[in-house]
Formats: C-alpha cells, sequence, structure tokens
C-alpha cells in the first residue's frame, strides 16, 4: 500500500491519503480575530484545497468532526456548513463543544474522504 502525505511537518501532515481515503487533520482558520462564521469560512476554504490537492472534493466526504469551543455557535457555524455541503452528499458528522488548543480558535474540523 502507498501512503502519500501532503503538508507534512515534523509533527503532522496536513492530509494522509491512504488505502483510497483521505484523512485531513483537524483544520482551524488563519485570522483567529474572526467570529465563528468567518473562522468557519476560513477552514470550509482551506478543506476544499487540500481536497483539490489530493485529486478529491467535498462531494466524497464522507465523514466529519467539527469541535466548537462554545456550543453556543452551533446555529452560526451551521448556516455556513450547510451552504457549502453539496445537495445530496452530506457525510456522516459528529460536532461537540471542546476546549480547543488555542483560546483564539472557535472551532475545528476534521473529515476523511475517498479519493
Amino acid at each position: 500500500m502507498t501512503i502519500q502525505r501532503i503538508q507534512t511537518n515534523n509533527r503532522m501532515s496536513q492530509a494522509v491519503v491512504a488505502n483510497g481515503f483521505i484523512f485531513l487533520a483537524g483544520q482551524v482558520a488563519t485570522d483567529t480575530a474572526l467570529d465563528v462564521a468567518g473562522q468557519t469560512r476560513q477552514i470550509l476554504d482551506k478543506i476544499d484545497a487540500l481536497l483539490a490537492e489530493t485529486g478529491s472534493d467535498k462531494t466524497k466526504i464522507v465523514q466529519a468532526t467539527i469541535w466548537l469551543a462554545d456550543h453556543k455557535t452551533f446555529a452560526d457555524m451551521n448556516t455556513l456548513w450547510d451552504a457549502w455541503v453539496p445537495a445530496g452528499h452530506a457525510p456522516a458528522r459528529a460536532c461537540v463543544e471542546s476546549a480547543l488548543a488555542f483560546p483564539p480558535y472557535t472551532v475545528e474540523i476534521g473529515v476523511v474522504a475517498v479519493a
């Protein structure tokens, strides 16, 4: 089996392609001054770019995990998520409230897709 690692450093890879699956690291926003909607938009754009780099796209996402720093922002995040997910291609999904690695982050999203 061939394993392809994308945007790798000593700690992690942003994407790993193995056995027909694409595993993305949890993605966070670049601009932490944005609210949850703004951070979500940046994250979804990053996911689109990483999937494109692997030759895939969001219609092939099979699983998503979303971590919110505050469950009260669930609706704000979902407004962006729902507009982004193509009709008929919603993945299996979990969304939880969690303390994120750094307080300025309001949301983190990780996905698994097929190649």
